[in-house]
């Protein structure tokens, strides 16, 4: 648990956490070990868990065709992110319980996760409002971000494409 506590430390989701509150969270963490190219999760499918890295490194995929989606293959998707060390990934599954919007896949062998499933951090959350507060304060900046992020990738091509008159 320990060694738990210096990854929760480092993450930006846990920012601010009190030395006691990163215990907490800790106490609810699972450690799990993926290789290269297995997947962690998958587009489509039901989202009840965060996910931290301690080490190595996890491509997010999105599918990009129909035909895809439906086999939702390891080979399919198109790596929109590689996330590294410290970074966590899954956060909407905290808010909504939702449907992934996207896979993820392990992208070096012996990628280690931390795993908390949203049921347990929720009631820890619930039990600890302070620590809830924080958490969620944490978790709207981290997806402002990267909405922010996305947005700037969506609109910069939109901003210096070459403006075409007449749909020539």
């Amino acid at each position: 648990m320990s060694n738990f506590l210096n990854f929760l430390k480092q993450s930006d989701i846990f920012y601010q956490f009190t030395p006691t509150q990163l215990k907490l969270v800790a106490n609810l963490c699972n450690e799990v070990v993926f290789h290269t190219k297995e997947i962690i999760f998958r587009e489509n499918s039901d989202s009840k868990e965060l996910y931290i890295i301690t080490r190595g490194e996890v491509e997010i995929l999105i599918n990009s065709s129909t035909k895809n989606i439906a086999e939702n293959t390891k080979k399919s998707g198109t790596i929109i992110a590689t996330l590294r060390r410290g970074q966590s990934f899954g956060e909407v599954a905290i808010v909504d319980e939702g449907i992934r919007s996207a896979s993820a896949r392990a992208a070096k062998d012996e990628t280690h996760l931390l795993v908390i499933t949203r049921d347990k951090l929720i009631m820890l959350c619930e039990t600890y409002p302070p620590l809830g507060y924080r958490l969620m304060f944490n978790l709207a900046a981290d997806l402002a971000m990267k909405i922010r992020n996305t947005d700037l990738q969506i609109s910069e091509p939109l901003l210096y494409k070459p403006h075409q008159e007449n749909g020539k």
